[in-house]
């Protein structure tokens, strides 16, 4: 093993890693543990509520609704969201081991790449979703010709393929270092010399600032703009009042929920010239990531379930569920006093009264 700063020229902060136990750099463990700990609390929350909520879309929009233009974007985008929360356990598990990687090599591989694929396939779909909304309100005889199922799941192919092109990185550069009695999950953009490393680690960080979070940031707010005015001079109330607040939901979480991960990867090219803000990205990269993640299960909730029809569907498939169970449970309840009836018979009741009772 190499000095320390060399080993520090081999890390980077991405995604909730540990960077190396540095001797020569001041830590505050508390303030990092308690960092850590509501990483781990946050990430929680993401797997559960999203397993449930992108579930709940996922099951309305694959069997219960029409199959439109905007179901199958709900649905991609849902599916995306759906993937993305299964693989939190890895990232909770990461944390709680205090940064140490248990599950080999390929799977940091693969982890990281299905990870930041979904992040991408999430944001994109969240951009197609509020340019489609647009085109179909404002240009509406376009649309009509235009805009149809088949184009959209063409559309959704291409955001998948694109969205995997981003995140084949993960698959070249991941990889796990034993370093004192941990072993991590990194970015290795070594070659042969630092340089070499820097600039793939600043192509990597701008690719991903710029095409998942400012361009995707700049349509939805737009859009939502545009609609909003075009709404207004409209003069319908109505529509106004319920588009601008599913907008305003959207572009709030999505900033709130992303902007502190990318202002992170941005100050975290600073580690190739100094250590000045070691401590700050040790101790802020993982929360900063876990807010990232919890869009994805707030997702369903600002698209989905603000909508009247799929607070229809939910609410008439609750009902049917219930009026299915309590049918079966009264048919449980009328075979268990046919059986207590038959029961009582052979225990000495006359047949005169079975066969009475039975006219």
């Amino acid at each position: 093993m190499n000095d320390s700063s060399e080993d520090y020229g081999n890390y980077t902060y991405d995604y909730y890693l540990e960077y190396g136990d540095f001797e020569d750099l001041k830590v505050d463990h508390r303030q990092t543990a308690t960092m850590h700990i509501i990483s781990v609390v946050i990430y929680t929350i993401s797997f559960v509520l999203g397993l449930i909520g992108n579930g709940i879309v996922i099951w309305v929009t694959a069997f219960k609704s029409k199959k439109t233009v905007n179901s199958v974007w709900l649905f991609n985008l849902a599916m995306a969201d759906f993937v993305f929360v299964l693989f939190l356990p890895f990232s909770i598990d990461y944390i709680l081991r205090d940064f140490h990687w248990d599950f080999g090599v390929a799977m940091c591989k693969i982890n990281s790449f299905v990870s930041v694929m979904n992040m991408y396939a999430s944001v994109l779909f969240l951009t197609v979703l509020s340019i489609d909304r647009y085109v179909s309100l404002v240009h509406l005889n376009w649309s009509q010709k235009h805009r149809t199922v088949r184009r959209a799941w063409v559309v959704c192919g291409c955001i998948w393929v694109l969205a995997a092109a981003l995140s084949s990185p993960a698959l070249i550069f991941r990889d796990i270092l034993r370093l004192h009695d941990k072993v991590v999950c990194f970015n290795n953009f070594h070659e042969r010399d630092e340089h070499t490393a820097a600039m793939r680690h600043i192509m990597i960080v701008v690719i991903r600032t710029t095409v998942g979070f400012l361009l995707p940031f700049t349509a939805i707010c737009v859009t939502g703009i545009l609609l909003t005015i075009k709404v207004n001079q409209s003069g319908s109330s109505v529509r106004l009042s319920s588009f601008s607040k599913t907008v305003s939901a959207v572009i709030l979480a999505f900033f709130l929920c992303w902007a502190p991960f990318h202002t992170f990867s941005l100050m975290e090219l600073s580690m190739h010239s100094s250590f000045y803000l070691h401590n700050i990205l040790r101790a802020g990269f993982p929360l900063a990531t876990s807010l990232g993640f919890f869009n994805s299960c707030i997702n369903p909730l600002l698209y989905m379930l603000l909508g009247k029809k799929v607070r229809h569907i939910l609410k008439r498939a609750c009902l049917d569920i219930t009026k299915r169970s309590l049918r079966e449970l009264s048919q449980s309840v009328s075979a268990t006093e046919m059986e207590s009836v038959s029961g009582g018979h052979q225990n000495g009741v006359p047949e005169e009264t079975v066969e009475s009772s039975t006219l």
